[in-house]
């Protein structure tokens, strides 16, 4: 990491929320990404992002939604994720740079469903949960197709919230990271390690970002 992260606490309609900023040394955007549902942003690919992309010109601002800074162990509904998400892009967007709206999973779909109401430069969205397991009849499809912004989905090849082959046709970019499930875990008879899985997303997130101009 560039230089040591810090934290904000910022106040929404949802609750206290948390930002760990790490700030690149020369930042051009401000990548805002946030957990899922059954976890934090100890995260491995949100960890990796923290790492490599301040190098990159990019200031990363690791979110904490309400819900998990209160300590609850389960998300409450969409409506009051987008709540949070709300709350906090004004101090997402004081450094008064373009900022990529992301998360990962339930953090995916919430930066979606909010990018054009607020003026998300682009959307990360890392294991973006098409369906729920087993049920690919129940598709999120329209979430990920209305985020009217440019956008990335990274999609573990295993991920049983959908992999990369089942994502309909639309306007945004797809990166495989190969045997990944949906925290981008791979199986030891892969014969690939976590460093070099993490290293295809962040690379891919990297190249992207560079391609937004």
């Amino acid at each position: 990491m560039s230089r040591q992260p810090r934290t904000q606490n910022v106040t929404t309609d949802a609750g206290e929320a948390r930002i760990t900023w790490v700030i690149s040394p020369a930042p051009r955007l401000v990548l805002a990404v946030s957990h899922g549902a059954g976890g934090g942003i100890e995260a491995r690919d949100l960890k990796a992002l923290a790492a490599a992309l301040p190098g990159h010109g990019v200031t990363v601002a690791l979110v904490e939604q309400p819900w998990r800074v209160a300590g609850k162990k389960v998300a409450p509904a969409p409506k009051t994720l987008d709540t949070g998400w709300r709350g906090l892009w004004p101090a997402l967007a004081a450094p008064g740079l373009p900022v990529v709206s992301g998360g990962r999973s339930a953090g995916a779909r919430v930066a979606c469903r909010t990018a054009t109401e607020l003026g998300a430069a682009a959307v990360l969205a890392l294991s973006f949960p098409l369906h729920p397991p087993g049920k690919p009849e129940k598709s999120r499809a329209d979430e990920l197709l209305g985020a009217g912004v440019p956008t990335l989905v990274v999609q573990g090849g295993n991920d049983p919230f959908g992999r990369p082959d089942e994502f309909p046709p639309g306007p945004y970019a797809l990166a495989e990271v190969p045997h990944g499930d949906h925290g981008f875990a791979v199986p030891k008879r892969s014969g690939v390690t976590e460093e070099q899985t993490m290293r295809v997303l962040t690379d891919a997130v990297a190249g992207w970002i560079a391609s937004l101009g």
